[in-house]
């Protein structure tokens, strides 16, 4: 079975997300906040790091239940000494900054599924690439919505970030064509 280079690392933890998360489209959205938190968490550092702490992470924010975690603001301080997690403080005040963006938008009447899926028109955007070195580490799109993200209030959510982002949560099909993933 093929797959895309980055997941034949020989790593089980890798290759199941590659398998049965990564670029599928998600609309579910706890696993969406999940999936942009870890997205933030993994800047500067390698997926591999995050993958091996999501446990962690699920545990520390109460399975990215927004509710909740827009009310972590006095539990920093247990967060910046949990060492199962990564403790950047910028990157755990923008998770939970974000987690409020996400309930002020649903109290508005945007949950946040819709918010992220209208930018591809609620279709997921599938890329012909041959190999993983043509995959940009953003574009044009994840620009826009970068900005638009950064407006509406998002903190840690760069042209960088939100691609991947947009890739992990399958808005945008990065797999590679002879991946086996990319037709899904």
């Amino acid at each position: 079975m093929e797959r895309c280079s980055w997941a034949n690392t020989g790593n089980e933890l890798l290759k199941e997300y590659h398998d049965q998360e990564w670029g599928m489209p998600c609309h579910d959205e706890r696993k969406l906040f999940e999936l942009l938190s870890l997205e933030i968490m993994q800047a500067g550092l390698s997926w591999q790091t995050v993958l091996n702490k999501r446990a962690a992470f699920k545990t520390a924010f109460a399975d990215f239940d927004v509710k909740q975690v827009q009310n972590f603001q006095a539990k920093l301080p247990q967060l910046m000494v949990n060492k199962a997690i990564i403790r950047n403080q910028r990157k755990l005040l923008a998770i939970i900054n974000n987690a409020q963006v996400v309930v002020k938008l649903a109290a508005a009447g945007t949950c946040f599924n819709d918010y992220m899926w209208q930018f591809v028109d609620y279709q997921p955007i599938v890329h012909q690439y041959q190999t993983h070195t043509e995959v940009p580490s953003t574009n044009g799109l994840a620009k826009k919505i970068s900005q638009q993200m950064k407006r509406d209030g998002f903190q840690f959510a760069g042209p960088v970030i939100t691609y991947s982002f947009l890739q992990a949560a399958g808005l945008i099909n990065d797999h590679v064509v002879t991946c086996f993933r990319h037709q899904h």
